[in-house]
């Protein structure tokens, strides 16, 4: 895809260099082919695929670095790669763990991270329950089982760190409810018109 045409989709997002924009584009081309094979995304199309997850991911990246230094992420049930891999493109400096259960999945996870030589991205295949390690940051999007999934993620935030939920507006109240030891800031609306709410919270 044309980094010009990417860039242009991406607006209401953030703003990118063009290494940043062709990495991207062999992102896509990446995801497309094994899309075809196994599902990563029901999106098909390079635009939505571009502003749904790219744009969301890096909007959310964004907010996220603007509040302090990020060292460690955690992203849990990565899927396609989304926010971690973003999140790990913006933010060379932060090293970022890409928890994944489904071996397709990871196996794709692991060819996108050397296809787009990212040092700071380690692909762990398989389930959060079997991860030992604990993050500042650790985020959630559009994960299945969201009730038991939010309690797991928590555990795998440092004290003091912070859980960062990309989910539908419906959602925000779950949330509060499954996450009593959480100071949650107030949700930001993500650009793009789909309801979807940034919902980040300081684990205390």
């Amino acid at each position: 895809m044309d980094i010009t045409a990417i860039a242009q989709l991406l607006e209401p997002f953030i703003q990118l260099d063009e290494i940043r924009l062709f990495a991207i584009s062999k992102y896509i081309d990446l995801l497309l082919k094994w899309n075809a094979r196994i599902n990563l995304t029901a999106i098909r199309t390079p635009e939505e695929i571009v502003q749904r997850h790219f744009g969301e991911s890096f909007f959310a990246a964004n907010f996220l670095l603007s509040q302090g230094t990020v060292k460690d992420v955690v992203d849990l049930g990565s899927g396609a790669g989304f926010p971690g891999m973003p999140f790990a493109m913006l933010a060379p400096e932060a090293h970022v763990t890409l928890i994944e259960s489904n071996y397709k999945k990871a196996t794709f996870l692991k060819e996108l991270v050397f296809s787009l030589s990212l040092r700071n991205v380690t692909v762990f295949a398989g389930r959060a329950e079997m991860f030992s390690g604990k993050a500042a940051v650790v985020t959630m999007r559009a994960v299945e089982n969201f009730d038991k999934t939010l309690p797991l993620a928590l555990s795998l935030v440092k004290s003091g760190g912070r859980i960062a939920l990309m989910i539908g507006s419906s959602q925000v109240n779950a949330a509060e409810k499954l996450a009593g030891q959480v100071e949650w800031d107030k949700p930001i609306v993500i650009p793009g018109g789909h309801s979807r709410v940034l919902f980040v919270g300081k684990k205390v």
